[in-house]
């Protein structure tokens, strides 16, 4: 279930949705639709795939109902009691995956936030991923984002923007993530 919900929680992928909800469209098609990379969009629809999402008939994606209903009946019924246990394939960093596991609860949001810097990077990089290069969000948008993961949206946001993860104007109306 953390899948589904993780694949549902990044703009360029519920664009994606968006896109195959009329009808199926290839890589090729979604990627000039979207205005994104080719790479971006491959990634993008492996999480999509991988969560149950969408699936590949042919050379055309398109959007699986069934399943889609299915696993969103899961999610609202409150049956989802996964344990938060990063994939190997997906994640081949043996640490990453542990201080995953440590900090986060079986949703995806985080528990805690670690005091070992190196860890605190591990739980950044972790919510960077729901930043989209390239997009422009305002403060609002940014904390909206933040607080799915952790209620202390404005020390995370904090140390995004510390560290570079994360740039904004001076003024601090518009934010986006560093190519």
């Amino acid at each position: 279930m953390f899948t589904y919900v993780k694949a549902l929680s990044q703009v360029d992928r519920l664009r994606i949705i968006g896109e195959l909800t009329t009808h199926p469209l290839s890589d090729h098609e979604l990627a000039n639709n979207l205005g994104l990379q080719a790479r971006e969009i491959q990634r993008h629809l492996l999480v999509l795939a991988q969560a149950g999402v969408i699936l590949k008939v042919q050379e055309n994606w398109s959007l699986d109902e069934k399943s889609v209903e299915a696993l969103s009946r899961k999610q609202l019924a409150g049956q989802a009691r996964d344990v938060y246990t990063p994939d190997a394939s997906l994640d081949p960093d043996e640490k990453r995956r542990k201080v995953l596991s440590a900090f986060l609860h079986a949703d995806g949001s985080i528990k805690q936030l670690p005091v070992d810097l190196g860890k605190l990077q591990i739980i950044l990089d972790y919510l960077l991923e729901s930043f989209s290069c390239g997009v422009i969000y305002t403060e609002k948008e940014v904390n909206m984002i933040i607080k799915r993961f952790h209620i202390d949206s404005a020390e995370l946001r904090r140390n995004l923007i510390d560290r570079g993860m994360l740039e904004r104007k001076s003024d601090g109306t518009q934010y986006w993530r560093p190519k």
